[in-house]
């Protein structure tokens, strides 16, 4: 197996590498500063769009986009994409400056795959500019959305409408006032077979009947601008063209989308542990406690060294999944996905915690990024599916595999 860097995606990476040295990380206090300050809840940074058309007019723009879209950006691969991601990765909030931020990502996925000339031109279009953002609504605080087929959202046609009622949570992006459309889940035919049940329709932000019940905190964060809510859907009327590929393949259209986010998410991990261990070395050599040096410490040099082997390990596993899903697709590179969805979010969670416990007090305050890091990896181990689902379908199908001989 050659993971080797292209030389297109050394370029390019090379590029994002010193754009974020330039532009993003002298800014990451600013940008903090301004989304938690109250008076500024729910109000994108100033910064960012100015930064947004800074990188897009470098061609460091969709980077995400696989090459069967090359018209709408680079044109890289998965194994291509790994490594500039894991670059934006190292700044929580730095891949929305290269239009390559979750949950947009894999909206802009769908619209494109999915979506009919009229979505492409409504949606797609201002969604690869960079003009809009929006959310994607699948997770139920009723039910447990772990497994999707339990999502109770009604989609029932009326004419040439369909008219939704529900409730979703953990919708993210809700609350930024750039959102202009939500990509939904729920039941068309709650009778038929489990998994044809689903169907994704189109929901156009200020749809009347559309209500934000509440900010939902990620470990008592409100991630503003965007955000993450509860939302109530009341006889929602959208039209029958609004509907994502027909009736009873959500769930299809739900799995296609989901294998590269959990890919992306991944590659935006080992980034942001990288990071953690950079900051945890430069600490470590300048603190002197009981005579020497932190980082004369056995303890100390052993967490450093093991966490170095382990985002090695984690970053060679999400380059062999990235290749799978280059080469076989999602469907057959979903054990991959499975394996690196169980191992990176928490080998990031504890990168990151070595390096809390390395500064003392501080690594708890806003004075690192290392509490956003821990938050990050600690929270996507239930996003996209959680640990337990993973590992549970991971082992049916090792059994299986196993067995076929």
């Amino acid at each position: 197996m050659d993971f080797s860097i292209s030389e297109k995606s050394r370029q390019l990476r090379d590029q994002v590498r010193a754009f974020m040295k330039e532009h993003i990380y002298p800014i990451e206090d600013e940008i903090f500063n301004f989304t938690h300050d109250p008076k500024n809840l729910w109000v994108p940074p100033p910064q960012i769009e100015v930064l947004k058309q800074k990188a897009k007019a470098m061609g460091l723009w969709n980077l995400f986009l696989p090459h069967e879209y090359h018209e709408y950006s680079p044109g890289l691969t998965n194994l291509e994409y790994a490594p500039l991601s894991e670059e934006m990765g190292r700044v929580h909030w730095a891949s929305e400056i290269f239009n390559c931020s979750a949950p947009d990502t894999g909206n802009m996925e769908v619209l494109a795959r999915y979506g009919t000339p009229e979505h492409k031109k409504r949606w797609l279009e201002p969604l690869l500019n960079g003009e809009i953002r929006s959310s994607y609504l699948m997770t139920e605080p009723q039910v447990a959305s772990s497994d999707a087929t339990n999502v109770e959202t009604s989609i029932v046609r009326d004419g040439n409408e369909y008219v939704i009622n529900g409730r979703k949570w953990w919708s993210s992006c809700v609350f930024d006032p750039r959102n202009k459309i939500y990509i939904l889940m729920g039941k068309t035919d709650p009778n038929a077979s489990r998994h044809v049940q689903q169907s994704m329709v189109l929901v156009p932000a200020g749809t009347p009947g559309f209500e934000i019940v509440r900010p939902l905190r990620v470990m008592n964060d409100l991630h503003s601008p965007h955000g993450h809510g509860e939302v109530r859907l009341t006889n929602v009327r959208v039209p029958v063209e609004n509907l994502l590929l027909g009736e009873g393949r959500g769930f299809e259209i739900a799995q296609g989308r989901l294998g590269p986010g959990r890919i992306h998410h991944c590659m935006r991990l080992i980034g942001a542990a990288q990071r953690a261990l950079d900051i945890m070395c430069h600490r470590v050599e300048s603190r002197v406690a009981f005579g020497k040096k932190l980082s004369d410490q056995s303890s100390i040099r052993q967490d450093i060294a093991k966490s170095r082997c382990e985002i090695q390990q984690a970053r060679l596993l999400t380059l062999w999944a990235a290749d799978r899903l280059d080469k076989e697709g999602n469907k057959s590179a979903k054990d991959a996905i499975a394996m690196i969805k169980v191992t990176v979010p928490l080998m990031c969670q504890t990168v990151a915690d070595r390096a809390m416990q390395s500064h003392g007090g501080m690594g708890v305050c806003q004075d690192t990024p290392l509490p956003e890091i821990f938050s990050y990896a600690r929270s996507i181990r239930l996003a996209d599916g959680p640990d337990e689902v993973h590992m549970s379908q991971l082992g049916k199908l090792t059994i299986q595999q196993t067995l076929a001989g």
